[in-house]
């Protein structure tokens, strides 16, 4: 285990991993759920991280926080900030304790409210995204990113091969896009990672 995954951490990533078993266990409605990556996909996004040491980070959909504890100790690690967004109060109510329980407020930043509006709003380049949020709304959620993506940074988006079907218009179109070069990863349920090619001048 990573020496800046601190006992505090990895207390907090253990009282979610508990809490999503037993959801799923009690096949809680899917809109209650927290819904998580595994700790295998978890591990993967801190890898990540720390692979591009990217300066900004963004998350599309926080859920209960359990992602976000991955990324945020790697951005720790590189002095990076996070920005979380969640639309649904109650999960970010929960994203916002799971984030001070595991002291990494001073790292990351949870945003409540509409994503759409808040990437529309954004001018500054990002260095690393993930996208974990409904999947009818991955494709709009590309042609919004994309663009603010810096050179070489790195966009993952989860949930590829258990929704093959669903996000079939998402995979074809990110994998064909000349600005992106990526691959999906058949970990957890399915990871598209791209990295933003720097176009000619």
């Amino acid at each position: 285990m990573d020496m800046h995954l601190d006992e505090k951490v990895r207390a907090v990533m253990a009282r979610l991993e508990a809490r999503d078993t037993g959801e799923r266990a009690a096949e809680t409605a899917r809109a209650l759920r927290l819904r998580q990556v595994s700790p295998e996909v978890g591990r993967f996004l801190h890898t990540l991280v720390l692979a591009r040491r990217p300066r900004t980070i963004v998350e599309i959909g926080a859920s209960g926080g359990y992602s976000t504890l991955w990324i945020g100790t790697a951005a720790r690690h590189c002095g990076a900030s996070v920005t979380t967004l969640e639309i649904d109060p109650v999960k970010v109510e929960l994203a916002t304790s799971t984030i001070r329980d595991a002291g990494l407020a001073a790292t990351v930043t949870v945003v409540a409210g509409d994503a759409f509006a808040w990437l529309r709003a954004r001018r500054e380049p990002i260095d690393f995204v993930f996208l974990d949020a409904e999947k009818e709304d991955y494709l709009a959620f590309f042609e919004l990113v994309v663009p603010l993506l810096s050179d070489g940074a790195v966009f993952v988006a989860d949930n590829l091969l258990s929704h093959a079907d669903d996000l079939a218009p998402f995979r074809d179109r990110a994998l064909s896009d000349t600005r992106l070069s990526g691959l999906v990863v058949p970990i957890g349920r399915g990871e598209l990672v791209a990295v933003k090619v720097a176009q000619p001048a």
